[in-house]
């Protein structure tokens, strides 16, 4: 009797919650949280990590670092206030936490001492440092930091009278890179690694040369050797990706090339025993995608050798065992993160596939990890229904450590997240997608479908929790979103497809997914809607060029003609190399054969274009040529400017929450016309 009341209150209590709880709304945005930048304690038994919130007032992003226990979950903050601390470095004795943080106005590197808590600012550079290592002896800290040059003026004007006005003098520029999205023009100067004293002091340049140096570094056991990747080859500007992992001696400064060959090297790693150095790499072939491996040199015997031969994957980080007895390693599969443990010698063995994004915006792979003296792992764990908490994997067991988004979306009801496989009918191509249901969805009734494309075109989409994809789902629509052939995480083949052929038949996938979702019956044709942004925005012009089953479209940060893209694009060297035949007066009809404008004419569909105007990855000016072609078709098409946005667009929460609110008021204008 005593069972069956408490039952009976438990199911009211449930249904109560059910009934008060609410879809996600556009505001919900600035109540998120997510977790990065994961770093174990020596002792294994608390995790630190980045805390990241969106600070409604600044419309910016708020990080803090935070410690959770292992054995008990508490949380406790390790910094405080509204600003940015990141980068959270342990010392190798453990007993000290670097760190940089934006709290007296500019990025400066903070020692926190964890027995006392006492803070200080060691620094007081005048550019941002980033990429912090200790020395092995935990006296001093080793970081990257830009150095800028004087400005190139090879003209300047005499005769300006004392206290005349004149307009500001041009810019001279000569450099192949000369701006670069999210940044915007470049200044002159090139990146170096510094040291400095771990109790505060003046910075010592370790690198020299006109080359950028940065990244992931590691040290010999003893100290004397600095191991870093930097492309210091003549032709660098051009043979943009041809880096080498390289020494420094620590007395001398003298700089070695460890690897010599075309092809990025990168995150070299010293084993605890001193003996091997790992490092990521591949030989570069000039596709539009490679598998990086990781490679572990003997540096007795100055052999080496390729450590995950046998993964169809491409490895992101590395990490060494306690024992010097194998790596730990991330790689994205079929959409999910995974961290697995490479021996020596013997076999791989995965450890998790959980590791979630800290994209919350799109539903992107990816994730941070780090592993304790124990073989414990902690990492970034996210699932459709949460962003990014603590998570840690111990014996096998996995655990969350944290949960930190239940006050903002414990009351809302998400839409469910259902995979979906289907054979692509160009040529029965096994291709993976996931379907967003509204929430409260009833089979019974008719919904509009959203088609959301990612970009890339290297990329992939994933089981991820999805601020975008929900907030559309919260306005009743069915949200598809897939991994179209020459998307990663699939393996060498599947995103060498697109090698020189990209769009193609990734626009046979994307509609064969369309299809398989109109066959369960629940969605209205009459208010089919495509959307996708960057390498999606590319496939959705594409579609629009190719099909008019589309009641609306919405083009995001597009390429519409490869031949501008190329010459106005902050990447350039790299797209005409790696993603052409050639250049684009040697392949004009490639180039424009797989341009969205040879199509524009073949339009019929209502297409808004959306994009920053400080957008040097994909130039708003693609937008603009889309644009006026669509006007002068005849075609209804509007474009929205974000002002100050670069290629990350969401970068701010209330651009967010702009971009989503626009597609769905071009979609619901367009609804049943």
């Amino acid at each position: 009797m005593k069972r069956s009341i408490i039952a009976v209150a438990a199911s009211i209590l449930m249904a109560s919650n059910l009934a008060s709880a609410k879809p996600l709304e556009l505001e919900d945005v600035f109540d998120l949280e997510y977790a990065n930048q994961i770093e174990f304690s020596h002792d294994a038994e608390l995790v630190y990590f980045v805390r990241n919130r969106m600070d409604i007032k600044t419309d910016k992003k708020v990080s803090n670092i935070w410690s959770v226990n292992v054995k008990t979950k508490q949380l406790l903050p390790v910094t405080s206030g509204v600003h940015i601390d990141y980068a959270p470095t342990l010392s190798p004795q453990g007993d000290r936490l670097a760190f940089i943080s934006t709290r007296d106005g500019s990025s400066q590197i903070y020692v926190k001492w964890l027995s006392s808590g006492a803070v200080a600012k060691i620094s007081n550079l005048t550019q941002s440092p980033n990429s912090l290592s200790w020395t092995p002896d935990g006296k001093s800290i080793v970081f990257s930091q830009f150095v800028p040059e004087a400005a190139k003026t090879p003209v300047s004007l005499k005769g300006k009278p004392k206290g005349a006005t004149w307009a500001k003098p041009p810019v001279f520029i000569d450099d192949v890179f000369y701006r670069a999205d999210g940044a915007g023009y470049s200044k002159s100067g090139f990146t170096h690694i510094f040291k400095i004293d771990a109790n505060g002091g003046n910075a010592q340049q370790l690198t020299s040369g006109r080359f950028n140096h940065g990244g992931q570094v590691s040290f010999s056991g003893d100290g004397n050797t600095l191991y870093f990747s930097a492309n210091r080859h003549p032709d660098y500007e051009l043979k943009v990706i041809n880096s080498e992992v390289y020494s420094l001696d620590m007395k001398t400064l003298e700089i070695k090339a460890v690897t010599q060959r075309v092809g990025p090297d990168r995150a070299p790693a010293v084993s605890p025993n001193g003996r091997f150095l790992a490092y990521i790499g591949y030989d570069d072939k000039r596709t539009n995608y490679e598998n990086a491996h990781v490679y572990v040199i003997d540096l007795e015997k100055s052999e080496s050798r390729v450590l995950t031969q046998d993964l169809d994957r491409s490895v992101e980080s590395i990490q060494w065992d306690s024992k010097s007895r194998g790596l730990y390693y991330s790689y994205d599969s079929q959409g999910q993160t995974v961290v697995a443990h490479q021996p020596l010698n013997s076999k791989a063995k995965i450890i998790t596939e959980q590791v979630g994004s800290v994209s919350f915006g799109r539903p992107y792979s990816g994730g941070d990890f780090d592993v304790s003296v124990k073989g414990d792992v902690a990492f970034t764990m996210a699932d459709t229904q949460r962003p990014a908490d603590v998570g840690v994997v111990q014996r096998g067991k996995t655990q969350r450590l944290t949960q930190l988004n239940e006050d903002a979306l414990a009351n809302k009801t998400l839409g469910k997240v259902e995979e979906l496989w289907v054979k692509s009918k160009h040529d029965q191509l096994d291709i993976q997608g996931w379907i967003v249901y509204p929430p409260n969805f009833d089979q019974s009734k008719k919904y509009p479908l959203v088609l959301e494309i990612h970009g890339g075109p290297v990329a992939n989409y994933g089981p991820h929790f999805s601020a975008e994809a929900q907030l559309f789902a919260a306005k009743g629509n069915v949200v598809l979103y897939m991994n179209p052939r020459g998307s990663d995480s699939y393996g060498k083949t599947f995103a060498q497809t697109i090698h020189h052929n990209y769009p193609s038949n990734d626009f046979d996938d994307l509609m064969t997914g369309v299809d398989e979702v109109i066959k369960k019956g629940f969605i209205d044709e009459s208010r089919l809607f495509v959307t996708g942004g960057s390498g999606g925005g590319v496939l959705t012009a594409w579609t629009v060029g190719h099909t008019d089953r589309f009641a609306a479209a919405v083009v995001a940060k597009p390429v519409i003609n490869w031949f501008s893209f190329v010459l106005t694009a902050d990447f350039y060297p790299y797209f005409a190399d790696y993603w052409f035949p050639g250049k684009p007066w040697e392949h004009t009809e490639h180039y424009m054969k797989r341009s969205p404008i040879s199509y524009v004419g073949n339009v019929k569909t209502p297409t808004m274009l959306l994009t920053g105007d400080a957008d040097y990855r994909t130039p708003i000016s693609e937008t603009e040529q889309y644009y006026q072609a669509l006007k002068l078709q005849g075609v209804e098409t509007a474009m929205v400017r974000i002002p100050d946005a670069s290629h990350g667009i969401t970068a701010r929460p209330s651009n967010l929450m702009n971009k989503v609110a626009y597609i769905q008021w071009w979609f619901d204008k367009h609804s049943n016309k």
